[in-house]
């Protein structure tokens, strides 16, 4: 089936290549790229097969958004987004995950950042709180966010000490989306922010990280926070792969000024695209490497270590890190053809830097894996937010 729906991915390239600057001037994703997206089924690769998907593996899942986003970086974002969310399909209360997921339509969008609080009454949770970055709102049909829950006026705390926290899911017609996303990069994913005033959700559409999964398939066995910062770094990279397929034309054809030589025949052009290429490539193989590792290790029925959550981090962060590396290389050899929007060069670059800028590719997370490989406890860290059983 995912082998089918990245076919079916490459069948879109000229469409999703068409609307590519509709997106980026609507500051969202046009609406026949949208729909043939949902009719591939991009949306749906990590729903389990019980509820209509196609139960992809990581990796798979990892092919295709980087597939998309060879040909525009928003459209890559937006799938990522709201395929990566599939996977809740997984954790969330079979009530829930039908409701949500049965729907062969249905697109999640939405942040975990605790933005909103959610104070505990009969039969679910009362909520408010407005979060940003909810990618994909334009055309979403569901909406998630972080709460702190309360009872009373007082925080819940876990067993840890911890406040509690949930994911709550909620239809995109209960909520306010405030037109906010003006930025730099990524500008078609139409992450706007959303705003909800004492919404009642039912105690069912809500779920977190460190609960047990409610479905027994592997896929849903692993730590959510680390299999998605490599889905997100599948995005870099497909930018990247993008970004050198654009310098190489452009060296064909340009002939820098003061030269009688094409910029392909340039040193300078040949030893950063070959530097670009082979970023790209090592970037991509870590990746690939450690997610079929960690695939291995949760289809055989054991748990992922520490070490393998750690490499999942290192390995979407380098990836990330090299792939914005690589763009900046290939902008530099490029001259001044590079700064117009006409040559595609600097929406790329603007596009990666952007993407990874996502908390679970910056750079911090080098220092959390060098923790990690000197033997240091990071229970407390970010990293633990996905951990279940123990956190």
């Amino acid at each position: 089936m995912a082998h089918a729906t990245l076919s079916a991915v490459r069948d879109l390239m000229p469409l999703i290549a068409q609307h590519a600057d509709a997106a980026e001037r609507e500051r969202q994703l046009a609406r026949p790229v949208v729909d043939a997206l949902v009719n591939a089924g991009v949306f749906r690769l990590l729903v389990p097969s019980a509820l209509g998907g196609a139960g992809a593996n990581p990796l798979e899942f990892c092919e295709v958004v980087e597939a998309v986003s060879t040909v525009d970086g928003s459209t890559g974002w937006c799938v990522m987004i709201s395929g990566c969310y599939g996977h809740f399909a997984g954790l969330l209360p079979p009530l829930a995950a039908t409701e949500i997921f049965g729907e062969p339509g249905a697109v999640v969008s939405g942040t975990f950042r605790p933005n909103g609080v959610a104070r505990a009454v009969e039969g679910g949770y009362q909520a408010s709180g407005q979060w940003p970055l909810a990618s994909g709102s334009s055309h979403a049909t569901w909406l998630l966010g972080g709460c702190r829950i309360v009872d009373g006026d007082q925080p819940r705390l876990t067993p840890a000490g911890r406040p509690e926290l949930r994911l709550v899911f909620l239809p995109v017609g209960d909520a306010a989306i405030l037109d906010t996303w003006h930025t730099a990069g990524l500008r078609g994913t139409a992450s706007n922010d959303f705003v909800i005033r004492d919404l009642f959700i039912p105690a069912h559409r809500t779920c977190w990280f460190t609960h047990a999964p409610a479905r027994p398939e592997p896929l849903y066995r692993l730590p959510a926070i680390a299999v998605f910062a490599t889905w997100i770094a599948a995005v870099p990279l497909g930018i990247a792969r993008h970004a050198i397929a654009v310098f190489t034309a452009l060296a064909g054809a340009k002939t820098p000024t003061g030269s009688q030589a094409l910029l392909r025949e340039k040193a300078a052009a040949q030893l950063a695209v070959g530097q670009a290429e082979g970023l790209v490539r090592a970037g991509r193989a870590f990746l690939a490497e450690t997610l079929r590792d960690a695939w291995a290790t949760v289809t055989g029925g054991t748990a992922l270590s520490w070490e393998q959550r750690g490499l999942l981090r290192l390995a979407s962060t380098q990836a990330a890190t090299q792939a914005v590396k690589a763009v900046e290389l290939l902008f530099t050899a490029a001259g001044a053809a590079a700064v117009y929007a006409s040559t595609g060069l600097e929406r790329c670059l603007r596009d990666v830097r952007t993407a990874a800028q996502h908390i679970t590719v910056t750079p911090t997370n080098f220092e959390i894996a060098g923790q990690l490989a000197l033997g240091l406890d990071v229970h407390q860290s970010v990293w633990s937010i996905d951990d279940r059983g123990d956190g």
